[in-house]
């Protein structure tokens, strides 16, 4: 995990004079491009990194900046207490543990309990109410691949509900709006592609192992493709839907209509989730325009309404 790796480096730096990307690299199991990547996020950070050139140079911290400053403030320690917080939430995972003890070992006995009151200030719960029974296995054993470069093996059902069987390298988890997606590369597309772990069955972790390509990190979408299907419908809702259209679209999106009701520019995509989701408000919404959106809703629900009758 990135910020479990961050922190060891610095305690590594803190502790030796210099050390080579390549001992590094050895040490975390990564490529020396990772460490380059990783060092400029500290030297970004506010820890100015120097590097020494030559056969036995490096890269090291400079001697004024760990005599004169403290590594981490007060705030520094509980941004990251409450961000592995929240990691800790949905991965059960000793190395967060670790690094959690690690931190506070840091913070001086009279200041520990002030931090942890702080730090729980605000928590960043990211577990679903309701989830797949499967997600935390699974986590788990993308979590091992990930550590030990081993091959997945998995069942995938795309958007539209397409089955088929992938074995792919895997590089990265991300977790977006609570929704967890493993990147890697898939062998038989012989490309990198990314999966929603909802949409995964019969998950394996092979014995094979694979030699690490090149593989830039990409945050997810929005993709270009979606933006350009979003069009703005007019709905017409009740004043008990307020709060879910706000997160939608924003309390700017929302006015005054007639019988104190609430007329509303909503984001929408012509797709199977995107009716669906209209339809998920019940009563409580209509759609005004554009009409073709309204007619469709209309054939869906007539659909709906012969499947309930005797």
């Amino acid at each position: 995990m990135k910020i479990d790796r961050l922190i060891s480096i610095i305690m590594i730096l803190l502790e030796r004079k210099k050390i080579s990307a390549a001992k590094l690299a050895e040490m975390f199991e990564v490529s020396p491009r990772t460490i380059y990547r990783d060092i400029e996020t500290i030297n970004l950070s506010g820890i100015p990194i120097i590097t020494y050139p030559g056969v036995n140079g490096g890269i090291g911290i400079m001697e004024e900046y760990k005599i004169d400053k403290k590594l981490f403030t007060t705030s520094d320690i509980i941004t990251i207490l409450m961000g592995l917080g929240s990691i800790s939430s949905t991965m059960t995972n000793d190395e967060i543990i670790n690094t959690l003890a690690k931190l506070k070992g840091l913070v001086p006995d009279e200041h520990i309990k002030d931090i942890e009151l702080k730090s729980n200030q605000i928590a960043i719960d990211l577990t679903p109410w309701i989830g797949n029974k499967y997600l935390q296995p699974n986590l788990e054993r993308i979590k091992k691949a990930l550590n030990e470069k081993k091959i997945l093996l998995f069942k995938y059902y795309d958007r539209y509900g397409k089955k088929s069987s992938r074995k792919i390298e895997s590089y990265r988890l991300i977790l977006k709006e609570s929704n967890w997606y493993i990147q890697g590369y898939c062998l038989s597309r012989e490309d990198f592609r990314t999966f929603k772990l909802s949409r995964i069955s019969d998950l394996e972790v092979l014995q094979d192992t694979f030699e690490p390509r090149e593989f830039e990190e990409k945050s997810l979408g929005p993709w270009n493709y979606i933006e350009k299907k979003i069009i703005t419908i007019k709905l017409v809702i009740n004043e008990s839907l307020r709060e879910r259209m706000v997160e939608h679209c924003g309390e700017e999106n929302i006015q005054p209509y007639k019988d104190n009701k609430l007329l509303v520019k909503f984001p929408f995509i012509e797709d199977e989730f995107g009716y669906n989701l209209l339809l998920s408000f019940g009563d409580e919404c209509e759609c005004l325009e554009p009409q073709y959106v309204r007619d469709e809703l209309i054939r869906r629900i007539k659909n709906l309404l012969n499947v309930y009758k005797c």
